[in-house]
């Protein structure tokens, strides 16, 4: 699969959104009432434990007091009546659009009631919300693809094409509550069945169902005790050559629970560990040979998505959309705009993250 580098998919992102293309939506149920520039737009991200909420969250306040509107930007502490509250004041402060990155998808409904009552267009952040028809658009990256970049890269490392194998792979997967997670798992299984089926992939402790192997809101002290049961029941005498993980803080986990028993030391190498955010502690650990390959999104990319989504709905313009099948809710399909996700590692880092200005090099020291 083709790797793209950040910089000139910002480059080529940046003329798409500018350009005067039909979206395959219309503008929205809520365009026919346009918002004066300097309106208030109301930012709920999930939580601060994750760097790329943080960055998320800077990147669309820079970007739309760009374009002259106020924000009143809110993090729910990845608790769900927190960040219901928390919405439910930037509707009383009179928000003109809400942006949301749900902590629970399905636990909106009654609120975002409220805001289409009070007629506030919605767009879902990269994490769908489920189950209302009060959403708008949602702006994320290609989820299927990031879990067929995870489960490639062990697919390739572990030369598996070649009829290399046995192998041991362990699975962890993403929070049940999030609906990213099952697309994530989706896509790396669709690359790594075929060669479970064949026994070149062993998964010894015999976990392969999204419900055995979900992590509760990323959590990586949960991973890394579940990681320390998976070892001491299943690898006793057994050697790990691969763990399938679907997030950076859920990687690192992991690789603490690795290494408490003696991987990366005395000879005994870490096995292959897969990640996505391309989170600063994730790309130092690959530098330094502990984790293995991240996925890279870039959130000021998807932040753009975002700003002119909100800025088309708040001035009578038509968001940009380019996926109008795939999201569906639960009440409605939700039209979409899919930003490409770019496999990172030791080889690759420098040209998709710093030279792209994700990164310093300087941080990376």
């Amino acid at each position: 699969m083709r790797k793209i580098s950040t910089g000139l998919a910002l480059v080529a992102l940046t003329m798409v959104l500018a350009a005067c293309g039909q979206s395959a939506n219309g503008v929205g149920a809520h365009a026919k009432h346009p918002a004066a520039k300097g309106g208030l737009v109301g930012i709920a991200m999930p939580t601060k434990s994750s760097e790329r909420w943080i960055n998320d969250g800077a990147n669309m306040v820079r970007q739309f007091q760009a374009k002259g509107y106020r924000t009143d930007l809110q993090y729910g502490d990845n608790v769900v009546e927190n960040q219901v509250s928390q919405i439910e004041n930037m509707i009383t402060k009179g928000a003109r659009l809400l942006v949301i990155a749900a902590v629970d998808g399905s636990s909106l409904t009654d609120v975002l009631q409220k805001a289409a009552d009070a007629d506030i267009p919605v767009i879902s952040y990269d994490r769908l919300i489920l189950g209302t028809k009060n959403v708008d658009y949602y702006a994320t990256f290609d989820n299927y693809k990031v879990g067929v970049l995870q489960g490639t890269y062990i697919a390739d490392k572990l030369g598996l094409k070649d009829g290399k194998g046995p192998f041991n792979v362990e699975l962890f997967g993403g929070s049940p509550d999030d609906n990213n997670s099952p697309y994530f798992f989706q896509g790396a299984m669709s690359v790594l069945k075929p060669y479970l089926a064949d026994k070149k992939l062993v998964v010894r402790s015999g976990q392969t169902n999204f419900n055995q192997i979900a992590t509760l809101r990323w959590d990586g002290g949960l991973a890394q005790s579940r990681m320390d049961n998976l070892l001491s029941k299943s690898y006793s005498t057994a050697r790990v050559d691969a763990v399938l993980s679907p997030y950076d803080g859920i990687s690192i986990g992991i690789l603490s629970s690795l290494k408490g028993v003696g991987y990366g030391g005395s000879g005994k190498e870490l096995p292959l560990v897969t990640g996505q955010d391309a989170e600063l502690a994730s790309v130092k650990s690959i530098i330094a040979g502990e984790q293995t390959q991240t996925v890279s999104k870039d959130t000021r990319a998807l932040a753009k998505v975002a700003v002119q989504m909100g800025d088309a709905l708040l001035t009578g313009g038509k968001p940009q959309v380019n996926d109008t099948k795939q999201y569906n809710n639960g009440a409605k399909v939700v039209p979409a705009f899919l930003l490409q996700p770019v496999s990172v590692d030791k080889d690759n880092y420098r040209k998709v993250l710093v030279d792209s200005g994700q990164l310093s090099a300087g941080q990376l020291k």
